[in-house]
Order: C-alpha cells, then structure tokens, then sequence
C-alpha cells in the first residue's frame, strides 16, 4: 500500500501541475488518500455536483465508502441501489445510473459490481454515455482526460476501498481536454448515431 500511495503521489505531482489547488505536496496522504475538494474542474468539481451510484450485490464493499467520500466532499451522491447482499441482475440497477447521466439529472455516475466489466458494458450500452472500468486512479483520470467519460465502473473483487476512493478522486477531477480528443470523441458519438 505504501508503494502505491507514493506512486500516486508522485502522478498527483506530475499530472496536476498548476491544477493542484494549492495543496502541498504530500499533504493529506492516508486513508483517503488526501482527498480534499479544494478547486473547481470544468465547473463541476464542487459542492452541487450530482453524483448517481449504483451497485449489484457484489459491489456492495465500495459503495457505501463511495457514498461517504462523495457528501464528504460536498457533492449529492444519489444511491440507485442495491441495498442489500440478496443477489440482483445487475442491468436492473446500473442502466437507471447510466440514464440518470444520460438525462443530464446528473453529472457523472459510478457503478459498481464484482469486476465491474458488466457494469461498465450495460452503462455504454446507454446512449450518449462513455463508461470506463478502473483499477486504478491513472486510467480513471485518462479516461476523463482523453475520452470525455461520464461514467465510472470498479469491481469490489478487484478494487479495496483506497484505490477505488483514488479512481474517485482522479475521475472527479479529470478534466476533458478537448483538441484532437474531441475529435475522437465525435467520431465515437457518430457511430452511437449510426448504430440507431
């Protein structure tokens, strides 16, 4: 854990440079991994961002620290469910998440399973969503960066709770860069539209 933590660091250090708010470097580091709200990215890091969350029952583990994390840091977090360990099909509970992005009822969503590959494949099957599976906080921050996402997916029986609040964190203050990236972007949104 301590090599992750210092290797997170050193990506906060690199990636952020003038985005980091003014934090000192290191500052906060431990069980959260030093996750402060502290600026605002593209307007919508901040406290009235709606945050839509939903789990099957093997993502149970992550949702509940999720949730806390994110009314920590001032954001409305809107639990879809599930809420208990009773098996579910997990298309039940993520499409309303991916829909709730989708209707603009709220910003991003995170979903949650046992791997998280079939949360992610029902979320993209939403049109207008761009749901990307993380393990970690790099690709979570890339996909914001490169791939314009709007929906997060982590699987508890790969992910604990410090690294998916690490994919939290960079995908909440990822920040779309646009240039070549909206152009890829595009073509992507013209296949969404010529697939019906």
């Amino acid at each position: 854990m301590r090599a992750f933590l210092r290797q997170l660091e050193t990506h906060r250090k690199g990636s952020r440079g003038d985005r980091s708010g003014g934090r000192a470097a290191g500052s906060g580091i431990g069980l959260t991994l030093g996750l402060t709200l502290g600026r605002t990215a593209a307007g919508w890091y901040g406290p009235s961002m709606r945050i839509a969350v939903a789990s099957d029952h093997a993502g149970l583990p992550l949702k509940r620290p999720i949730l806390e994390w994110l009314a920590q840091h001032g954001h409305d977090g809107v639990d879809l469910g599930t809420q208990s360990s009773e098996p579910v099909d997990y298309p039940d509970v993520i499409a309303p998440a991916a829909r709730a992005v989708a209707s603009g009822d709220c910003r991003f969503a995170i979903v949650l399973g046992g791997s998280g590959t079939g949360e992610q494949i029902v979320a993209n099957k939403v049109h207008g969503i761009r749901c990307v599976q993380a393990t970690e906080p790099v690709t979570a921050r890339l996909a914001r960066e490169h791939n314009d996402a709007n929906v997060l997916s982590m699987g508890a029986r790969i992910v604990g709770v410090a690294i998916a609040l690490g994919c939290v964190e960079a995908f909440l203050t990822g920040e779309f860069q646009g240039g070549r990236h909206a152009r890829r972007v595009e073509k992507i949104s013209e296949l969404e539209r010529d697939s019906g």
